[in-house]
């Protein structure tokens, strides 16, 4: 393939998941919204379990991603008969997985908003919307499990635009449950599930029956998981468990450092956070796409093509969240303005913004790696690096520039360790090792 050819196959396979990235964060911003105007208590309630639902979704995705992968490989080797056989054990093995979680899920739902710290106003609220999300979890784990598998085939279009439609849904249902129906908290929850629902029958509709290279009509076989395809997927999955469970015990200490700043930062902290990821997302629609080009590229046992593709939706990346970056710094306030009438919470936030403005290219470089480590089976290494910069750079950082500056400080912490983050992940891909996964054998 020329320059221009894998430059044209990148933007065809990145474009559909960064509009799909934009649509989520939209999604959530109109979320926030709709409950929002219920009063502080429903907001507080769906807020005080969110942690929790990122913990539960992120098992979810990293599941998938060890099946995931094992099918960008095989169809890098057009080993399509293969790659059939692993989806059909990965769906039997995911909708395992994601029953047990679901069932974990229900058991605690009563108790966990008491664990968490909430007041008894919002206790039950909040236990009715982790209930219902719990029971959905196996939709939405096939939601990531067979746009994953679509995507695997370089089919970025179906699955994008399908996440895209369930956006648009969710929009639609929660407001006729929200408000229709006057179900408040529950009302989001349900119509949350819905398009979930939706989503999940028609990301498997394609999967199984539409898809020319994994349709399953095409053959006959076995959804029982074997063994090989079952330690290829725990060799993948385990490190990205490890990571999303300690990652999310990160952000609850980050929480923990902020508190004590009071009301204005906390609120300016949320809504910089929330402003910031316009910014971002891009980089996370490109990493999907370089854990397809690599995967594919290196089951094809071309290497030299796999690092070319890992190179350029990196570098595509750093120039897209530059440019970004360089947009937030100039329109901070405004930025800010869009999410709060207050000006003290407008003038911090600002602040910070162009603080993390600072982060953007180093940040987009970790984002756009670890999808093409992903790609490569490389897991351990890149969230073992992850791990070690968020706790003990960004962390020890914060504990020590939070109380002497405020907010300021903690986002100062949060850049630096960004920038040794991404200077990190930047040292490992111009190596050779993230290449030499011994985890999957094709």
């Amino acid at each position: 393939m020329t320059l221009r050819e894998q430059l044209a196959l990148t933007a065809f396979l990145s474009i559909p998941a960064i509009l799909a990235q934009l649509s989520s964060v939209l999604m959530q911003y109109i979320d926030t919204a709709m409950v929002g105007h219920l009063g502080a208590n429903q907001s507080a309630s769906i807020g005080l379990i969110s942690t929790s639902t990122w913990i539960f979704m992120g098992f979810c995705s990293a599941t998938s991603s060890g099946f995931t992968v094992q099918i960008a490989h095989l169809v890098g080797s057009n080993d399509f008969a293969r790659a059939r056989e692993v989806v059909r054990q990965g769906l039997t093995s995911v909708l395992a997985f994601s029953v047990a979680l679901a069932l974990i899920g229900v058991a605690i739902a009563p108790s966990l908003p008491r664990w968490l710290g909430g007041n008894p106003d919002i206790t039950a609220d909040a236990s009715a919307y982790f209930l219902i999300f719990a029971a959905c979890l196996p939709l939405q784990q096939l939601v990531f499990s067979c746009g994953g598998m679509l995507q695997a085939s370089g089919n970025m279009k179906v699955p994008s635009m399908l996440n895209i439609n369930m956006c648009i849904m969710d929009v639609a249902f929660n407001y006729l449950f929200i408000y229709g129906l006057g179900l408040g908290v529950v009302g989001a929850a349900i119509g949350t599930g819905v398009s979930v629902l939706i989503t999940a029958g028609l990301m498997l509709w394609f999967l199984t029956v539409r898809s020319p290279e994994l349709n399953l009509r095409q053959d006959r076989g076995s959804f029982l998981p074997q063994r090989a395809t079952l330690r290829n997927a725990l060799g993948i999955a385990s490190p990205m468990w490890l990571q999303n469970l300690i990652m999310r015990g990160a952000y609850v200490m980050n929480t923990i450092i902020v508190a004590p700043l009071g009301t204005v930062s906390i609120a300016a902290n949320a809504f910089a956070i929330t402003a910031e990821s316009f910014c971002y997302m891009p980089g996370y629609g490109l990493e999907e796409a370089a854990t397809t080009l690599v995967g594919q590229s290196l089951g094809a046992k071309r290497r030299e093509l796999a690092r070319r593709f890992a190179t350029i939706t990196t570098a595509s990346g750093a120039g897209i969240m530059t440019l970004l970056g360089i947009v937030m710094y100039a329109f901070a306030p405004a930025l800010m303005g869009l999410l709060s009438s207050d000006p003290d919470v407008v003038a911090l936030g600002a602040k910070v913004l162009r603080i993390e403005a600072f982060a953007e290219t180093m940040f987009a470089v970790s984002i756009v790696a670890y999808g093409a480590f992903v790609g490569a089976g490389d897991t351990l290494v890149p969230s073992a690096l992850n791990l070690a910069s968020m706790w003990v750079v960004r962390i020890g950082l914060a504990l020590v520039l939070t109380p002497r500056l405020g907010l300021q400080g903690y986002w100062i912490a949060m850049c630096i360790e960004l920038n040794i983050r991404g200077l990190l992940f930047l040292m490992r891909i111009r190596g050779d090792r993230w290449m030499k996964s011994r985890l999957i054998k094709v």
